[in-house]
Protein backbone atom coordinates (compact mmCIF):
# COMPACT_ATOMS: atom_id res chain seq x y z
CA UNK A 1 0.00 0.00 0.00
CA UNK A 2 1.55 3.52 -0.84
CA UNK A 3 1.37 6.19 1.88
CA UNK A 4 1.12 9.75 1.13
CA UNK A 5 3.17 11.82 3.62
CA UNK A 6 1.62 14.84 5.18
CA UNK A 7 4.78 16.14 6.80
CA UNK A 8 8.35 16.41 5.63
CA UNK A 9 11.45 15.08 7.37
CA UNK A 10 12.10 18.24 9.19
CA UNK A 11 9.09 18.28 11.17
CA UNK A 12 9.94 14.44 12.43
CA UNK A 13 10.83 14.31 16.05
CA UNK A 14 14.72 13.85 16.50
CA UNK A 15 15.07 10.95 18.68
CA UNK A 16 13.38 8.09 20.51
CA UNK A 17 13.53 9.92 23.65
CA UNK A 18 11.44 12.22 22.54
CA UNK A 19 8.91 10.33 21.08
CA UNK A 20 9.06 8.15 24.57
CA UNK A 21 8.74 11.45 26.54
CA UNK A 22 5.74 13.28 24.72
CA UNK A 23 3.82 9.62 24.74
CA UNK A 24 4.34 8.89 28.38
CA UNK A 25 3.26 12.55 29.38
CA UNK A 26 -0.12 12.13 27.08
CA UNK A 27 0.37 14.02 24.22
CA UNK A 28 -0.10 11.51 21.90
CA UNK A 29 -3.95 10.44 22.13
CA UNK A 30 -6.31 9.14 19.48
CA UNK A 31 -6.70 12.26 18.01
CA UNK A 32 -2.56 13.36 17.66
CA UNK A 33 -0.86 10.90 16.04
CA UNK A 34 2.80 10.69 15.51
CA UNK A 35 3.69 12.60 12.32
CA UNK A 36 4.16 9.74 9.66
CA UNK A 37 7.44 8.84 7.93
CA UNK A 38 8.57 10.15 4.54
CA UNK A 39 8.55 6.15 4.06
CA UNK A 40 8.01 2.95 5.30
CA UNK A 41 10.21 0.30 6.14
CA UNK A 42 9.31 -3.11 4.19
CA UNK A 43 7.71 -5.78 6.65
CA UNK A 44 10.14 -8.23 5.36
CA UNK A 45 12.63 -6.32 7.62
CA UNK A 46 10.81 -7.16 11.00
CA UNK A 47 11.28 -10.69 12.92
CA UNK A 48 8.41 -12.81 11.81
CA UNK A 49 7.49 -13.05 15.97
CA UNK A 50 7.41 -9.39 16.31
CA UNK A 51 5.06 -9.19 13.81
CA UNK A 52 2.54 -12.19 15.25
CA UNK A 53 2.56 -10.19 18.49
CA UNK A 54 1.83 -6.97 16.51
CA UNK A 55 -1.10 -9.01 14.91
CA UNK A 56 -2.19 -10.38 18.32
CA UNK A 57 -1.96 -6.77 20.16
CA UNK A 58 -4.61 -5.04 16.66
CA UNK A 59 -6.94 -8.11 16.59
CA UNK A 60 -7.42 -8.86 20.27
CA UNK A 61 -7.76 -4.13 20.66
CA UNK A 62 -9.96 -3.51 17.80
CA UNK A 63 -12.06 -6.27 18.30
CA UNK A 64 -12.91 -5.83 22.15
CA UNK A 65 -13.16 -1.50 21.51
CA UNK A 66 -14.34 0.47 19.22
CA UNK A 67 -11.66 1.84 16.33
CA UNK A 68 -11.38 5.55 17.70
CA UNK A 69 -10.93 4.40 21.27
CA UNK A 70 -7.66 2.17 20.08
CA UNK A 71 -4.47 3.92 20.49
CA UNK A 72 -1.17 3.35 18.54
CA UNK A 73 0.68 3.95 21.98
CA UNK A 74 -1.96 0.92 23.66
CA UNK A 75 -1.11 -1.77 20.21
CA UNK A 76 2.63 -1.05 21.32
CA UNK A 77 2.30 -1.68 24.48
CA UNK A 78 -0.06 -4.33 24.04
CA UNK A 79 2.17 -6.11 21.88
CA UNK A 80 5.66 -5.18 23.98
CA UNK A 81 7.04 -3.22 21.09
CA UNK A 82 8.47 0.20 20.73
CA UNK A 83 5.85 3.00 19.13
CA UNK A 84 9.12 3.89 17.07
CA UNK A 85 8.56 0.51 15.45
CA UNK A 86 4.82 0.83 15.01
CA UNK A 87 5.49 3.91 13.07
CA UNK A 88 8.79 2.81 11.17
CA UNK A 89 6.60 0.01 9.61
CA UNK A 90 3.37 1.40 9.38
CA UNK A 91 2.70 4.99 9.59
CA UNK A 92 -0.28 5.47 10.91
CA UNK A 93 -3.03 3.54 12.78
CA UNK A 94 -5.68 2.80 9.73
CA UNK A 95 -2.45 1.84 8.00
CA UNK A 96 -1.49 -0.61 10.58
CA UNK A 97 -4.87 -2.11 10.99
CA UNK A 98 -5.30 -2.79 7.20
CA UNK A 99 -1.94 -4.18 6.72
CA UNK A 100 -2.75 -6.52 9.55
CA UNK A 101 -6.00 -7.66 8.64
CA UNK A 102 -4.73 -8.08 5.12
CA UNK A 103 -1.85 -10.49 6.17
CA UNK A 104 -4.73 -12.39 8.42
CA UNK A 105 -7.26 -13.01 5.46
CA UNK A 106 -4.44 -13.88 2.66
CA UNK A 107 -3.92 -16.72 5.32
CA UNK A 108 -7.63 -17.71 5.04
CA UNK A 109 -7.40 -17.20 1.17
CA UNK A 110 -4.73 -19.21 0.19
CA UNK A 111 -7.03 -21.97 2.13
CA UNK A 112 -9.61 -20.81 -0.14
CA UNK A 113 -7.91 -21.37 -3.40
CA UNK A 114 -6.23 -24.83 -2.36
CA UNK A 115 -10.33 -25.64 -2.58
CA UNK A 116 -11.21 -23.80 -5.22
CA UNK A 117 -8.76 -25.81 -7.13
CA UNK A 118 -8.10 -29.40 -8.48
CA UNK A 119 -11.58 -30.79 -7.40
CA UNK A 120 -13.73 -31.33 -10.75
CA UNK A 121 -17.29 -31.31 -8.93
CA UNK A 122 -18.57 -27.29 -8.74
CA UNK A 123 -20.72 -28.62 -5.69
CA UNK A 124 -17.78 -29.99 -3.89
CA UNK A 125 -15.27 -27.10 -4.93
CA UNK A 126 -17.79 -24.73 -3.06
CA UNK A 127 -18.74 -26.92 -0.70
CA UNK A 128 -14.84 -27.76 0.63
CA UNK A 129 -14.66 -23.90 0.18
CA UNK A 130 -17.79 -23.20 2.53
CA UNK A 131 -16.34 -25.39 5.26
CA UNK A 132 -12.80 -23.30 5.13
CA UNK A 133 -14.51 -19.80 5.50
CA UNK A 134 -17.08 -21.58 8.80
CA UNK A 135 -13.41 -22.98 10.08
CA UNK A 136 -12.23 -19.55 10.25
CA UNK A 137 -14.67 -17.94 11.84
CA UNK A 138 -14.34 -20.34 14.67
CA UNK A 139 -10.57 -20.00 15.08
CA UNK A 140 -10.34 -16.26 14.22
CA UNK A 141 -13.26 -14.51 15.75
CA UNK A 142 -11.33 -11.75 16.95
CA UNK A 143 -10.53 -11.20 13.33
CA UNK A 144 -14.04 -11.48 11.88
CA UNK A 145 -15.21 -8.49 14.85
CA UNK A 146 -12.34 -6.57 13.76
CA UNK A 147 -13.68 -6.51 10.18
CA UNK A 148 -17.26 -6.06 11.02
CA UNK A 149 -16.87 -3.56 13.27
CA UNK A 150 -13.59 -1.52 12.40
CA UNK A 151 -13.13 -1.56 8.97
CA UNK A 152 -16.00 0.45 7.18
CA UNK A 153 -17.40 -1.72 4.14
CA UNK A 154 -15.86 1.99 2.18
CA UNK A 155 -12.71 0.92 3.21
CA UNK A 156 -12.63 -2.85 2.34
CA UNK A 157 -10.18 -2.02 -0.70
CA UNK A 158 -7.78 -0.58 1.43
CA UNK A 159 -6.99 -4.32 2.32
CA UNK A 160 -5.17 -5.83 -0.83
CA UNK A 161 -6.66 -9.36 -0.42
CA UNK A 162 -10.08 -7.62 -1.54
CA UNK A 163 -8.35 -6.59 -4.50
CA UNK A 164 -6.63 -10.07 -5.22
CA UNK A 165 -7.24 -10.85 -8.86
CA UNK A 166 -5.99 -14.37 -8.14
CA UNK A 167 -8.09 -14.89 -5.86
CA UNK A 168 -11.30 -13.69 -7.33
CA UNK A 169 -10.76 -14.99 -10.39
CA UNK A 170 -10.52 -18.22 -9.39
CA UNK A 171 -14.03 -17.93 -7.40
CA UNK A 172 -15.30 -16.55 -10.37
CA UNK A 173 -14.08 -19.49 -12.85
CA UNK A 174 -15.91 -21.94 -10.23
CA UNK A 175 -19.29 -20.04 -10.81
CA UNK A 176 -18.80 -19.50 -14.38
CA UNK A 177 -18.36 -23.05 -14.71
CA UNK A 178 -21.41 -24.02 -12.63
CA UNK A 179 -23.72 -22.04 -14.97
CA UNK A 180 -21.83 -23.48 -17.90
CA UNK A 181 -22.67 -26.80 -16.68
CA UNK A 182 -26.29 -26.11 -15.73
CA UNK A 183 -25.64 -26.59 -12.11
CA UNK A 184 -26.13 -22.63 -10.83
CA UNK A 185 -28.53 -20.16 -11.73
CA UNK A 186 -27.49 -18.71 -15.19
CA UNK A 187 -29.70 -15.80 -15.30
CA UNK A 188 -27.97 -13.64 -12.36
CA UNK A 189 -24.58 -11.90 -13.05
CA UNK A 190 -21.63 -14.00 -11.74
CA UNK A 191 -21.07 -10.94 -9.07
CA UNK A 192 -24.34 -11.86 -7.65
CA UNK A 193 -23.59 -16.18 -6.80
CA UNK A 194 -20.32 -14.43 -5.34
CA UNK A 195 -22.37 -11.61 -3.26
CA UNK A 196 -24.61 -14.36 -2.19
CA UNK A 197 -22.47 -17.40 -1.16
CA UNK A 198 -19.82 -14.14 0.99
CA UNK A 199 -22.89 -12.10 2.44
CA UNK A 200 -23.76 -16.05 3.41
CA UNK A 201 -20.65 -16.38 5.24
CA UNK A 202 -20.38 -12.66 6.48
CA UNK A 203 -23.78 -12.77 8.27
CA UNK A 204 -23.72 -15.82 10.20
CA UNK A 205 -20.11 -15.92 11.15
CA UNK A 206 -21.36 -12.59 12.82
CA UNK A 207 -24.07 -13.42 14.43
CA UNK A 208 -22.50 -16.76 15.70
CA UNK A 209 -19.82 -14.53 17.64
CA UNK A 210 -22.60 -11.90 18.75
CA UNK A 211 -24.45 -14.70 20.08
CA UNK A 212 -21.63 -16.53 21.59
CA UNK A 213 -22.32 -19.55 19.96
CA UNK A 214 -21.30 -22.84 22.15
CA UNK A 215 -21.41 -25.21 19.07
CA UNK A 216 -18.83 -24.77 15.85
CA UNK A 217 -20.14 -23.05 12.55
CA UNK A 218 -19.47 -26.65 10.71
CA UNK A 219 -21.72 -28.55 13.40
CA UNK A 220 -24.59 -27.79 11.14
CA UNK A 221 -22.51 -27.69 8.14
CA UNK A 222 -24.64 -30.10 5.62
CA UNK A 223 -28.18 -28.11 6.50
CA UNK A 224 -26.70 -25.17 6.09
CA UNK A 225 -24.68 -25.64 2.85
CA UNK A 226 -27.79 -26.80 1.71
CA UNK A 227 -29.40 -23.37 2.25
CA UNK A 228 -26.84 -22.12 0.56
CA UNK A 229 -26.22 -24.34 -2.37
CA UNK A 230 -30.31 -24.03 -2.74
CA UNK A 231 -30.07 -20.16 -3.00
CA UNK A 232 -27.10 -20.23 -5.75
CA UNK A 233 -28.22 -23.68 -7.56
CA UNK A 234 -30.13 -23.47 -11.06
CA UNK A 235 -34.04 -23.34 -10.13
CA UNK A 236 -35.45 -26.49 -11.58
Amino acid sequence: MTITPTHSASQLPDSDSVIAEQASAGFYETQHELPKQESLAPLTAMRPATLDKIEKAVRHLFAGQDAHEVTMMQIATTANVSLQTLYKYFGDKQTLLYTIMDRVLARLANRMMDHLQGIDSVQDRLRKTLWVCFDFVDNHPDAVMVMSTAVPVSRYRNIAIYENKELLGAFLNVLADGQRRGVLNDEVPLYILFDVFMGFISRLGLMHIVRQSSDSMNADFDALFGILWRAIAKPE
